[in-house]
């Protein structure tokens, strides 16, 4: 039998980095009646496996789930390989392509390497939502699309904009939410978790528990994580994205180069730290008694060894401490290779080895930039680096011997390797 916590610590744990619970007051009855019974609450967290790696804005709510794992209750993280051939139109202004079941497959397995890298495998509950869809016949799916209008599902804000706009909007996108909702059903969940964007969703789980007999789910929301840029949501398409299998290094020195302001943001959202804890942080700094660069390697540390090791994170502060510190480049820089002949622009003449690169190209090949169009403005603004070289032309001729070059772009540094 689980030793659970007081309730009011419990609820405390869970509101860390909490955007919206409904409802509150049903939470702290379920939390009551665990503790009285001895028996966990159900935890669920759905996620799609739409795409091969996960950042760490996605693992939010999985260290949300952690919480609830931390205090002995069940957490189940359910892969989506069911809805992940509809598609979530969450934030959607078209309809996003089917996954072909091959693709769901292979993402889904490299989902369950990641999430254990935070998660307790040997407590996590994994489950597949076509374990239950699989077996729905027509007549099930009839019965269950019947207990809702076209009107309730083009309250989604998504879907009224797309309908106001003109744009298109398909049948199997308007049968998602109710899919998320009855995983809620076939779970028996107590608890479901997701992103504020996911409300909509989330609510759906709601109902259809009460039309089927069962207590309704507390509904949890959690921040959609601000980007290194501290602007845009943490996305890849952005380029403001840390990715949780990222090298030890780039994760570091990521972390490193976000603001102080958002220092307290991931604190908050990507750490175990105590909401108390980070209130004495911020009031060391305040007063002087502490400086934000001294919290932030803690916080780069703590981060590059939840997805790696505490070796990793030591080896990434030193290689960093020496980079910008004492600037020396890093010893163990990954290197990347790239071929010359994708980089040059019209060569006059010149032989392959001695024409012209772009500048732009060359940040994007090696993973500096997300665009080539960014890689312009930097070097616009000055903030590029090759061999301690400032550069702000958009080409560059190298003789035929410079072959390695070192790139160095605000506080990340690549070494690059033309051939």
């Amino acid at each position: 039998m689980p030793n659970f916590l007081p309730v009011d610590q419990q609820l405390a744990y869970i509101k860390k980095g909490a955007a919206e619970i409904i409802r509150e007051s049903e939470l702290r009855e379920r939390l009551e009646q665990s503790l009285k019974t001895g028996k966990p609450m159900r935890v669920k967290t759905g996620f799609d496996p739409t795409a091969p790696d996960l950042h760490v804005g996605h693992t939010v709510l999985i260290r949300k789930m952690k919480h609830f794992q931390d205090m002995g209750h069940t957490v189940i993280f359910m892969i989506g390989d069911f809805t992940g051939m509809i598609g979530d139109p969450t934030g959607r202004s078209v309809t996003r392509p089917p996954l072909s079941r091959a693709d769901i497959e292979r993402n889904a397995e490299t989902y369950k390497t990641q999430v254990f890298k935070i998660l307790d495998p040997e407590k996590t509950v994994v489950d597949f939502n076509s374990r239950w869809f699989s077996k729905f016949t027509s007549e099930d799916f009839i019965r269950l699309l019947a207990r809702f209008t076209v009107s309730q599902m083009l309250e989604r804000e998504e879907f009224h904009k797309r309908f106001h706009e003109e744009k298109p909007i398909a049948l199997h996108e308007l049968i998602y939410p109710i899919v998320q909702g009855y995983d809620s059903v076939a779970l028996q969940a107590d608890v479901e978790l997701g992103g504020s964007d996911q409300k909509f969703n989330l609510l759906m789980g709601r109902g259809l528990q009460r039309d089927y007999g069962q207590p309704s789910q507390v509904v949890l929301m959690t921040p959609i994580l601000e980007g290194t840029d501290g602007v845009q949501k943490m996305s890849k398409s952005y380029g403001n994205y840390i990715g949780i299998n990222e090298p030890p290094q780039e994760i570091y020195g990521k972390v490193m180069s976000i603001s102080d302001e958002l220092m307290w943001r991931y604190y908050e959202l990507l750490t175990d730290v105590s909401t108390s804890a980070i209130e004495t942080m911020k009031a060391g700094v305040a007063s002087g008694r502490e400086h934000p660069m001294t919290l932030k390697k803690a916080l780069a540390r703590q981060i590059v060894q939840d997805f790696h090791s505490a070796a990793a994170a030591q080896q990434a502060e030193e290689n960093w401490a020496r980079q910008f510190q004492k600037d020396e480049v890093p010893e163990n820089l990954e290197v990347k290779t790239i071929a010359r002949k994708d980089l040059q622009v019209g060569s006059d003449g010149a032989s392959p080895e001695t024409a012209p690169i772009r500048l732009d190209k060359l940040l994007l090949l090696a993973g500096l930039v997300s665009s080539a169009s960014e890689g312009q403005r930097k070097l616009k603004e000055g903030a590029v680096y090759i061999n301690g070289e400032q550069q702000n032309k958009p080409a560059i001729s190298l003789s035929s011997s410079s072959v390695d070059l070192v790139l160095k772009l605000g506080k990340r540094i690549k070494r690059v390797k033309l051939t």
